[in-house]
Protein backbone atom coordinates (compact mmCIF):
# COMPACT_ATOMS: atom_id res chain seq x y z
CA UNK A 1 0.00 0.00 0.00
CA UNK A 2 1.45 2.93 -0.99
CA UNK A 3 1.98 6.41 1.73
CA UNK A 4 1.33 9.74 0.94
CA UNK A 5 3.21 10.84 4.18
CA UNK A 6 6.86 12.44 3.61
CA UNK A 7 9.67 11.85 6.27
CA UNK A 8 12.35 13.38 3.58
CA UNK A 9 14.82 11.87 1.57
CA UNK A 10 16.72 8.78 1.43
CA UNK A 11 20.17 8.60 -0.12
CA UNK A 12 21.12 5.20 -0.70
CA UNK A 13 24.35 4.17 -1.78
CA UNK A 14 24.75 0.70 -4.25
CA UNK A 15 21.36 0.90 -5.30
CA UNK A 16 20.97 -0.38 -8.14
CA UNK A 17 20.31 -4.22 -6.92
CA UNK A 18 20.37 -6.49 -3.65
CA UNK A 19 20.48 -4.57 -0.23
CA UNK A 20 20.55 -1.56 -1.75
CA UNK A 21 17.33 -1.90 -3.97
CA UNK A 22 15.20 -3.22 -1.12
CA UNK A 23 16.27 -0.54 0.91
CA UNK A 24 14.81 1.95 -1.63
CA UNK A 25 11.50 -0.02 -1.80
CA UNK A 26 10.92 0.00 1.93
CA UNK A 27 11.93 3.27 2.93
CA UNK A 28 9.91 4.83 0.03
CA UNK A 29 6.78 2.53 1.24
CA UNK A 30 7.41 4.31 4.58
CA UNK A 31 7.22 7.88 2.97
CA UNK A 32 10.51 8.60 1.93
CA UNK A 33 11.75 10.49 -1.05
CA UNK A 34 15.06 8.95 -2.36
CA UNK A 35 17.82 9.71 -3.97
CA UNK A 36 19.49 6.07 -5.65
CA UNK A 37 23.00 5.89 -5.96
CA UNK A 38 25.16 3.20 -8.00
CA UNK A 39 27.73 2.96 -10.86
CA UNK A 40 25.11 1.47 -13.83
CA UNK A 41 22.40 4.35 -14.60
CA UNK A 42 20.45 1.58 -16.79
CA UNK A 43 19.99 -0.29 -13.24
CA UNK A 44 19.30 2.82 -11.11
CA UNK A 45 16.25 3.86 -14.02
CA UNK A 46 14.68 0.11 -14.01
CA UNK A 47 14.63 0.64 -9.85
CA UNK A 48 13.56 4.41 -10.29
CA UNK A 49 10.71 3.18 -12.62
CA UNK A 50 9.27 0.08 -10.31
CA UNK A 51 9.43 2.65 -7.42
CA UNK A 52 7.71 5.42 -9.12
CA UNK A 53 4.78 3.29 -10.29
CA UNK A 54 4.08 0.81 -7.32
CA UNK A 55 4.95 3.40 -4.60
CA UNK A 56 4.53 6.87 -5.99
CA UNK A 57 7.84 9.13 -4.82
CA UNK A 58 10.17 11.29 -5.96
CA UNK A 59 12.90 8.83 -7.37
CA UNK A 60 16.32 10.48 -8.44
CA UNK A 61 19.34 8.51 -9.47
CA UNK A 62 22.53 9.45 -9.97
CA UNK A 63 25.07 7.26 -11.82
CA UNK A 64 28.27 7.59 -9.46
CA UNK A 65 31.17 4.98 -8.92
CA UNK A 66 32.29 5.83 -5.52
CA UNK A 67 36.02 4.79 -6.12
CA UNK A 68 36.25 7.61 -8.05
CA UNK A 69 37.61 11.09 -5.95
CA UNK A 70 35.22 12.77 -8.09
CA UNK A 71 32.11 10.75 -8.13
CA UNK A 72 32.47 10.63 -3.79
CA UNK A 73 33.03 14.50 -3.71
CA UNK A 74 29.96 14.91 -6.04
CA UNK A 75 27.94 12.85 -3.85
CA UNK A 76 29.23 14.13 -0.63
CA UNK A 77 27.90 17.68 -1.80
CA UNK A 78 24.69 16.85 -2.45
CA UNK A 79 24.89 15.45 1.12
CA UNK A 80 25.53 18.81 2.86
CA UNK A 81 23.44 20.89 0.76
CA UNK A 82 20.20 18.97 0.09
CA UNK A 83 18.22 20.14 2.97
CA UNK A 84 15.52 17.44 2.42
CA UNK A 85 17.74 14.47 2.93
CA UNK A 86 17.23 12.63 6.38
CA UNK A 87 18.63 9.36 5.86
CA UNK A 88 21.64 8.23 4.38
CA UNK A 89 22.18 4.18 3.58
CA UNK A 90 25.79 3.76 3.30
CA UNK A 91 25.08 0.09 1.27
CA UNK A 92 27.91 0.14 -1.74
CA UNK A 93 30.93 -2.06 -0.92
CA UNK A 94 33.12 -4.79 -2.71
CA UNK A 95 33.49 -8.28 -1.62
CA UNK A 96 36.21 -11.24 -1.87
CA UNK A 97 36.75 -15.25 -0.24
CA UNK A 98 39.94 -15.94 -1.82
CA UNK A 99 42.46 -16.07 0.44
CA UNK A 100 44.86 -13.00 0.97
CA UNK A 101 48.19 -14.60 -0.12
CA UNK A 102 45.95 -15.65 -3.44
CA UNK A 103 44.15 -11.80 -3.70
CA UNK A 104 45.34 -9.43 -6.28
CA UNK A 105 46.43 -6.19 -4.27
CA UNK A 106 44.77 -3.63 -7.07
CA UNK A 107 41.57 -5.15 -6.32
CA UNK A 108 42.30 -5.02 -2.51
CA UNK A 109 42.66 -1.15 -2.54
CA UNK A 110 40.02 -1.00 -4.88
CA UNK A 111 37.27 -3.10 -2.05
CA UNK A 112 38.90 -0.69 0.60
CA UNK A 113 38.96 2.50 -1.58
CA UNK A 114 34.62 1.92 -1.82
CA UNK A 115 34.28 -0.48 1.72
CA UNK A 116 36.55 2.25 4.13
CA UNK A 117 37.41 5.52 2.27
CA UNK A 118 33.62 5.85 0.81
CA UNK A 119 31.34 5.12 3.65
CA UNK A 120 33.59 7.38 6.30
CA UNK A 121 33.79 10.34 3.51
CA UNK A 122 29.52 10.13 3.07
CA UNK A 123 29.18 10.06 6.51
CA UNK A 124 31.10 12.85 7.69
CA UNK A 125 29.36 14.73 5.11
CA UNK A 126 26.37 13.71 6.47
CA UNK A 127 26.89 13.87 10.16
CA UNK A 128 27.54 17.96 10.69
CA UNK A 129 24.50 18.34 7.98
CA UNK A 130 22.46 16.43 9.87
CA UNK A 131 23.21 18.25 13.27
CA UNK A 132 22.23 21.10 11.91
CA UNK A 133 19.22 20.08 10.26
CA UNK A 134 18.15 18.73 13.64
CA UNK A 135 17.53 15.36 12.18
CA UNK A 136 18.81 12.11 10.38
CA UNK A 137 20.30 8.97 10.19
CA UNK A 138 23.27 6.96 9.14
CA UNK A 139 22.89 3.29 8.20
CA UNK A 140 26.47 1.44 7.54
CA UNK A 141 26.18 -1.76 6.11
CA UNK A 142 28.85 -4.01 7.88
CA UNK A 143 29.39 -7.88 7.71
CA UNK A 144 29.30 -10.45 10.53
CA UNK A 145 32.78 -10.75 9.48
CA UNK A 146 33.60 -7.34 11.50
CA UNK A 147 33.36 -10.08 14.41
CA UNK A 148 35.19 -13.01 12.75
CA UNK A 149 38.15 -11.99 11.07
CA UNK A 150 38.99 -15.72 10.74
CA UNK A 151 35.86 -15.79 8.30
CA UNK A 152 36.46 -15.09 4.12
CA UNK A 153 38.99 -13.05 3.07
CA UNK A 154 41.05 -10.43 5.67
CA UNK A 155 41.21 -7.33 3.90
CA UNK A 156 37.13 -7.90 3.37
CA UNK A 157 37.09 -8.91 6.93
CA UNK A 158 38.64 -5.61 8.22
CA UNK A 159 36.97 -3.19 6.32
CA UNK A 160 34.18 -4.19 7.35
CA UNK A 161 35.56 -3.87 11.48
CA UNK A 162 36.50 -0.47 10.41
CA UNK A 163 33.13 0.14 9.31
CA UNK A 164 31.89 -1.51 12.86
CA UNK A 165 34.48 0.66 15.00
CA UNK A 166 33.38 3.96 12.64
CA UNK A 167 29.57 3.76 13.04
CA UNK A 168 29.88 2.84 17.01
CA UNK A 169 32.49 5.98 17.64
CA UNK A 170 29.74 8.53 15.38
CA UNK A 171 26.70 6.49 17.88
CA UNK A 172 29.13 8.18 20.60
CA UNK A 173 29.50 11.69 19.23
CA UNK A 174 25.89 12.28 17.92
CA UNK A 175 23.57 10.32 19.71
CA UNK A 176 23.20 13.40 22.21
CA UNK A 177 22.62 15.53 19.16
CA UNK A 178 19.74 13.49 18.13
CA UNK A 179 21.32 11.95 15.11
CA UNK A 180 20.84 7.79 14.85
CA UNK A 181 23.54 5.96 13.63
CA UNK A 182 23.39 2.08 12.64
CA UNK A 183 25.80 -0.92 11.83
CA UNK A 184 23.94 -3.87 10.01
CA UNK A 185 25.82 -6.96 10.19
CA UNK A 186 24.24 -9.18 8.14
CA UNK A 187 25.07 -12.51 7.33
CA UNK A 188 25.24 -14.71 4.25
CA UNK A 189 22.74 -12.76 1.87
CA UNK A 190 21.24 -13.96 -1.49
CA UNK A 191 22.56 -11.25 -3.71
CA UNK A 192 24.88 -11.39 -6.86
CA UNK A 193 27.45 -9.69 -4.08
CA UNK A 194 29.08 -14.09 -3.65
CA UNK A 195 29.90 -14.44 -7.78
CA UNK A 196 31.20 -10.79 -7.23
CA UNK A 197 33.49 -11.74 -4.53
CA UNK A 198 34.40 -15.08 -6.28
CA UNK A 199 31.94 -17.64 -4.53
CA UNK A 200 28.28 -17.74 -6.02
CA UNK A 201 25.92 -18.54 -2.91
CA UNK A 202 24.78 -21.37 -4.50
CA UNK A 203 27.83 -22.64 -3.13
CA UNK A 204 27.05 -22.58 0.45
CA UNK A 205 24.82 -24.29 3.00
CA UNK A 206 21.15 -23.08 2.27
CA UNK A 207 20.48 -22.53 6.25
CA UNK A 208 23.07 -20.22 6.34
CA UNK A 209 21.58 -17.56 3.79
CA UNK A 210 19.11 -15.03 4.62
CA UNK A 211 16.97 -13.10 2.11
CA UNK A 212 17.74 -9.51 0.95
CA UNK A 213 14.40 -8.81 1.88
CA UNK A 214 14.71 -10.29 5.31
CA UNK A 215 18.24 -8.80 5.71
CA UNK A 216 16.61 -4.54 5.35
CA UNK A 217 13.19 -5.72 6.86
CA UNK A 218 14.93 -6.94 9.93
CA UNK A 219 17.49 -4.09 10.05
CA UNK A 220 14.91 -0.96 9.73
CA UNK A 221 13.09 -3.12 12.83
CA UNK A 222 16.33 -2.53 14.52
CA UNK A 223 16.82 0.97 14.33
CA UNK A 224 13.10 1.45 14.89
CA UNK A 225 14.17 -0.09 18.04
CA UNK A 226 17.04 1.97 18.77
CA UNK A 227 19.56 -0.69 17.78
CA UNK A 228 22.87 0.48 17.28
CA UNK A 229 24.31 -2.64 16.10
CA UNK A 230 21.35 -5.08 14.05
CA UNK A 231 22.60 -8.45 13.09
CA UNK A 232 19.61 -9.58 11.55
CA UNK A 233 20.16 -13.37 12.38
CA UNK A 234 20.78 -12.94 16.08
CA UNK A 235 18.07 -14.69 18.12
CA UNK A 236 19.27 -13.02 21.90
CA UNK A 237 20.43 -9.33 21.55
CA UNK A 238 21.81 -10.14 25.09
CA UNK A 239 24.35 -12.10 23.36
CA UNK A 240 25.87 -8.88 21.44
CA UNK A 241 25.11 -6.80 24.78
CA UNK A 242 27.98 -9.11 26.54
CA UNK A 243 29.99 -9.01 23.76
CA UNK A 244 29.56 -5.37 24.04
CA UNK A 245 30.05 -5.19 27.74
CA UNK A 246 32.98 -7.56 27.83
CA UNK A 247 34.80 -4.84 25.35
CA UNK A 248 34.03 -1.87 27.60
CA UNK A 249 35.39 -4.17 30.44
CA UNK A 250 38.52 -4.24 29.03
CA UNK A 251 38.74 -0.11 29.44
CA UNK A 252 40.47 0.94 32.43
CA UNK A 253 43.73 -1.89 31.65
CA UNK A 254 44.08 -0.44 28.22
CA UNK A 255 46.09 2.28 29.32
CA UNK A 256 48.50 2.29 32.02
CA UNK A 257 51.68 3.42 32.69
CA UNK A 258 53.59 0.30 33.11
CA UNK A 259 53.53 -2.82 31.37
CA UNK A 260 51.36 -5.75 33.00
CA UNK A 261 53.51 -8.17 35.66
CA UNK A 262 52.40 -10.88 33.71
CA UNK A 263 55.63 -9.94 31.27
CA UNK A 264 58.04 -10.24 33.78
CA UNK A 265 60.08 -7.18 33.18
CA UNK A 266 61.54 -4.79 35.93
CA UNK A 267 59.64 -2.44 37.68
Amino acid sequence: MTTHSNKGTALITGASSGIGAIYADRLARDGYDLILVARSADKLRDVAHDITRRRERSVETIAADLTRHEDLVRIADVLRTDASITVLINNAGMGATAPMLDSDIAQMSALITLNVHAPTHLALAAAPAFVARGTGSIVNIASIVALAPDLLNGVYGASKAFVLALSQSLHHELAGKGIRVQAVLPGATATDFWSAAGTPVEHLPQDIVMSAEHVVDAALAGLQQGETVTIPSLPDLADWETLDQARKALGPNLSRSRPASRYGLAA
